[in-house]
């Protein structure tokens, strides 16, 4: 039986540069050289605070103190974004690749002539397809491997829930597979026959490599300090759909993005989003939860500060922690900041906010409250 570990025999693409945050814009200004594998982990300190900095630097329009005056909570103080009322993401349906961004030094998106990942869902199988029998229905266009959740661990020969994925050797093998389908709105159906079914129509859906990043206003400079985690993100939905849907929430939405794995390029189940104001980006913190709702897609997912793991104290600016990094974020409104442990364990002795939790960056760009223990 096929695992991950067949996947040592495709070759590894070489990737280009990302910007941390935003991770579908090319640093086109990174000349170091090209590492030959892809970064195990997400985790990849090094990785992220070198490129950070590098980010840091081209964006002279990058603001950096945020939330230091003590800004009140709640949805109530949301206005309606003058940029966000203009420019509804609607209106873009049509035009949704996204954009260059003045301000970001020479960001842009990659041209490398691929548009799709190599990792394509397939659903709706005939419940007593096996492994073996939905690669002779896909070889055709290409070598792959099938691959389900945990199978792996539960060592069964078909998917326990009637869908499946196929990996791709190349990304050209996805294109002719699409070519081969039957369309039905903006939906792809495929023919797949099995023991005791035949010619059942199953459906395909490739990801595009575009929808994985869109930018609203293409005036706007992106602010990490202003994005937002989107956790649980249903996979087919499209960084245009959830630009939209957080900007109809929240407003002030100037960029969307889908975060994808770094070898497939296909979605994680999370996302970010970045605004072009305080009061949409303390509005989206503050209610925690958002219902994505767009098509069949209908999830409360929840929302986070999105967490950099480079910032200096906003207290102390190092002085007190010996000139490192700052290790924790309040996410409290009348916080939003930076901390090292001396400078947390003093602002936070302070009534009213001895119930402040500390948010950490975790794996997979994830923030997370970790418990703080007062000295």
């Amino acid at each position: 039986m096929a695992t991950y570990v067949r996947r040592a025999k495709f070759p590894t693409k070489r990737r280009i540069s990302k910007s941390p945050f935003f991770p579908g814009l090319e640093d086109l200004s990174d000349n170091l050289p090209m590492c030959s594998e892809e970064p195990s982990s997400m985790d990849n300190q090094y990785e992220l605070q070198r490129q950070h900095r590098f980010f840091m630097n081209m964006n002279e329009n990058m603001v950096h103190d945020v939330g230091s005056n003590g800004v009140g909570s709640g949805a109530s103080m949301v206005t309606s974004s003058p940029m966000g009322r203009r420019n509804p993401v609607s209106s873009h349906h049509h035009n949704h690749h996204p954009l260059p961004v003045p301000g970001f030094g020479g960001i842009q998106i990659p041209d490398n002539g691929e548009r799709y990942s190599r990792k394509v869902f397939v659903g709706g199988l005939p419940p007593d397809i096996d492994e073996t029998e939905i690669t002779a229905s896909f070889e055709q266009f290409g070598e792959l491997i099938v691959d389900w959740p945990h199978k792996q661990e539960s060592k069964l020969f078909s998917p326990p829930k009637g869908y499946a994925f196929l990996l791709f050797q190349e990304e050209s093998s996805v294109q002719r597979l699409i070519d081969a389908c039957m369309k039905d709105g903006d939906k792809l159906y495929l023919s797949v026959s099995s023991p005791t079914i035949r010619d059942k129509p199953v459906q395909i859906r490739p990801w595009c490599l575009n929808d994985a990043d869109y930018v609203l206003d293409s005036g706007m400079p992106l602010d990490p300090r202003k994005t937002v985690f989107v956790g649980g993100v249903p996979r087919p939905l499209k960084a245009f759909e959830l630009a939209s849907i957080m900007d109809r929430h929240y407003g002030g939405v100037c960029y969307a993005g889908i975060d994808t794995d770094p070898e497939l390029r296909y979605p994680k189940g999370a996302g970010r989003v970045a605004f072009s104001n305080q009061q949409s980006y303390i509005a989206a913190i503050s209610a925690r939860f958002v219902q994505l709702q767009h098509s069949d897609i209908d999830k409360r997912v929840e929302v986070k500060p999105y967490v950099l793991d480079d910032q200096m104290c906003d207290e102390c600016h190092g002085d007190r922690c010996s000139g490192k990094f700052a290790p924790f974020f309040c996410a409290n409104v009348t916080c939003l900041q930076y901390y090292c442990e001396h400078c947390w364990a003093t602002i936070h002795s302070r009534p009213g906010r001895e119930y402040h939790k500390p948010l950490v960056k975790e794996g997979a760009d994830r923030p997370r409250a970790v418990p703080f223990r007062w000295c």
